[in-house]
């Protein structure tokens, strides 16, 4: 083998294989404890494979989502905490998966830097594989890009592609009816959406990230980035118990252009604002940004991060089962003749 006369090197350029490599062997633990049935293969292949079979399915129909967590990432970096930063990744994708009657099967991630920073790439990665174990579904693969000159130091950039899977025939929505009781889930905060917002709030406020939160203990930043809740398992197991007829992910848009997406035509919703409390981060943007209410609610969860549309003599029990699993729950109003979603009360 001849070598050039200058001897430049992949890693003068910037990119630093070795790195990468070292990065696979730290996540594997990770990724192992995301195995399920139907995984098939581990990490370093040139692809995943996944065997629809083994995973109990016998006329399946494949659904597909992608997703990122948009500028929340910019909190991530500048405060330095990436731990759970994974986590809103994952549950992007699987709760939107979920919505469509899916069980999320596996995920798969794209990780691109300017330059991999190792402890920083792994916390990021483990939170990725902690999402995956929360929702039942594997990481079995993903793609770290290292570009020089593509990011500007300690900047990075997060995709998640999840695939799920459902017997043929049970797909959501289906049989959404006037009458049918809508449930509200908790959030827990913003969740990923609306950061762009929230980061120019946060700038008029004068605060910085590691100032004292104004709604609860610890720093400002560490509260905005509390992950976007897993809804997966929860709302799964309330859609085979019976009488769950539509899910709606509540993210940009908000409860005014979510729950639309799930309501067939001629129907609409009625919400009653005053069915549970405002969480106190959104207190404080309202407060600190002078918000309309109606702007708020096509901007933010405001508290409610999935809604179920449920057979009104199912409501309670189902409600019950939802609460025994963790989950905070409220009677938020019901689907009704008409279009779009009419709000009743305040939000407080």
């Amino acid at each position: 083998m001849t070598t050039g006369k200058n001897g430049i090197t992949y890693a003068q350029a910037g990119v630093d294989i070795d790195a990468g490599n070292e990065l696979v062997e730290r996540i594997k633990p990770a990724a192992k404890r995301t195995a399920r049935p139907g995984v098939m293969a581990g990490l370093g292949g040139f692809g995943a494979l996944f065997d629809l079979k083994a995973a109990g399915y016998r006329d399946p129909v494949l659904v597909a989502a992608t997703d990122g967590v948009g500028t929340k990432l910019r909190i991530a970096i500048d405060t330095g905490h990436f731990s759970t930063i994974g986590i809103d990744l994952v549950a992007m994708c699987v709760n939107d998966l979920v919505c469509q009657g899916a069980e999320p099967l596996f995920f798969l991630d794209y990780f691109a830097t300017g330059k991999l920073e190792l402890d920083a790439a792994t916390d990021i990665i483990n939170g990725i594989a902690k999402g995956c174990e929360l929702s039942g579904c594997a990481l079995i693969g993903g793609e770290t890009a290292e570009m020089p000159g593509m990011y500007s130091k300690g900047d990075f950039d997060l995709a998640g592609f999840a695939v799920g899977a459902m017997e043929r025939g049970a797909d959501l929505p289906a049989g959404v009816s006037e009458g049918d009781v809508l449930l509200g889930l908790g959030s827990n905060g913003v969740h990923s959406n609306g950061y762009s917002l929230v980061r120019k709030l946060v700038e008029v406020s004068g605060l910085g990230w590691d100032a004292d939160c104004p709604w609860t203990d610890g720093s400002l930043g560490a509260a905005l980035l509390a992950p976007t809740r897993l809804y997966v398992k929860q709302a799964l197991a309330a859609v085979r118990s019976g009488g769950v007829h539509a899910l709606a992910h509540i993210t940009g848009g908000g409860l005014t252009e979510n729950l639309p997406r799930v309501l067939p035509e001629g129907l609409g919703a009625e919400i009653d604002l005053d069915a549970w409390d405002l969480p106190g981060v959104f207190g404080w943007l309202r407060e600190t940004g002078g918000m309309a209410e109606a702007e708020m609610l096509k901007t933010f969860n405001c508290g409610i991060g999935m809604v179920l549309a449920v057979a009104a003599d199912r409501a309670d029990a189902l409600a019950a089962e939802l609460t025994e699993a963790g989950e905070t729950v409220c009677k938020l109003g019901r689907v009704a003749a008409g279009e779009g979603v009419r709000y009743t009360g305040t939000l407080r």
